[in-house]
């Protein structure tokens, strides 16, 4: 396995430190995850950028939290999944709805479930879903907006999660303690 950096501020590449200064001031740390993306600025940049769009979409906590967590948990990332555990508790996100998505049992709410179904669905199938899913995902009441808004998702996950696969990035301190 290629051994990788944890670049700091002193020695990132130059194109880097400030995304890294944006990434400290947004977490009041620099997460491992982005100290490895810095080799790679324009990883760096698009993860950050994709980050910041996918909290603006229409999910409100709870369903960024879904989607997040379904695509960690089904890419087995050893980072992203006590990261957003994390990341779940500081948005007050009920740990059941956590837990649940990281032992992969059902969720109690229904459309919640719906759309942890839908978007693993979307995960494993490479975005080829059936019609039946669609409907129930509609049925649900999400529509085509949020269909779409799951891409937007999955493609940050697949930034950070094909990263940590890449350079088996260390879990963070604060982090560790969401590890399973």
């Amino acid at each position: 396995m290629a051994e990788f950096t944890l670049y700091t501020q002193d020695n990132a590449p130059e194109e880097s430190k400030s995304l890294m200064a944006d990434s400290v001031a947004a977490f009041g740390m620099l997460p491992n995850l982005h100290a490895v993306m810095a080799e790679a600025p324009t990883l760096l940049k698009g993860y950050q950028v994709l980050h910041e769009l996918f909290q603006k979409t229409s999910f409100n906590a709870e369903e960024l939290t879904v989607v997040w967590q379904t695509i960690n948990v089904e890419h087995e990332c050893h980072y992203c999944v006590p990261a957003h555990s994390a990341i779940a508790a500081s948005m007050n996100v009920d740990q059941g709805i956590v837990d649940a998505l990281v032992n992969k049992t059902p969720l109690a709410d229904a459309k919640l479930e719906t759309l942890r179904e839908t978007t693993l669905a979307m995960t494993r199938d490479r975005g080829v879903i059936s019609d039946e899913q669609i409907e129930k995902f509609f049925a649900a009441g999400y529509g085509k907006q949020q269909l779409l808004e799951i891409v937007v998702g999955l493609s940050q996950k697949v930034m950070s999660n094909y990263t940590n696969h890449l350079a088996d990035t260390p879990v963070d301190e604060p982090f560790k303690k969401f590890a399973k």
